[in-house]
């Protein structure tokens, strides 16, 4: 089995039994960030921390990607193997609202306020062969 890494260090904690997402906390204001960022955006201050911003959420509102994406977004998808996708943006409970993919690929089966969870899943290989890998959310109970 190829050796699996984090598309982009530092967005979840992975590998975890429980991965979560990582952003960063502004300690003179409370203000949430994803990613994590050097100051804040609230209050410009240059002290933050990074936090984990938990594993699950609330769909807040969502689309269905019916077109492969274009660079530079890289998958294992072809134009022969592409299927539509749901995206769309996950309520943290800090208030953080996370745009990301999501499992689930039609209206059906997606509604605002839908619990959801993180999972971490393959993207793509890179030139190595290893395998990359990123987060999307997934309805926490099948509709």
């Amino acid at each position: 089995m190829a050796s699996q890494h984090p598309l982009q260090p530092g967005l979840f904690s992975w590998p975890s039994e429980d991965p979560e997402l990582l952003g960063s906390r502004c300690m003179d204001c409370g203000e949430h960030a994803f990613p994590s960022q050097d100051s804040c955006r609230a209050c410009s201050s240059e002290q933050t921390e990074i936090v984990g911003l938990g594993r699950s959420g609330r769909l807040w509102t969502w689309t269905i990607q019916s077109f492969m994406p274009k660079s530079p977004y890289l998958t294992y998808e072809t134009a022969e193997t592409f299927h539509p996708y749901g995206v769309g943006y996950v309520e943290l409970p800090c208030g953080l609202k996370v745009e990301s993919r999501l499992r689930e690929n039609s209206p059906e089966t997606l509604a605002i306020g839908l619990d959801m969870d993180l999972e971490i899943v393959p993207v793509r290989s890179d030139d190595d062969g290893r395998q990359l890998m990123t987060f999307q959310f997934h309805a926490a109970v099948s509709p």
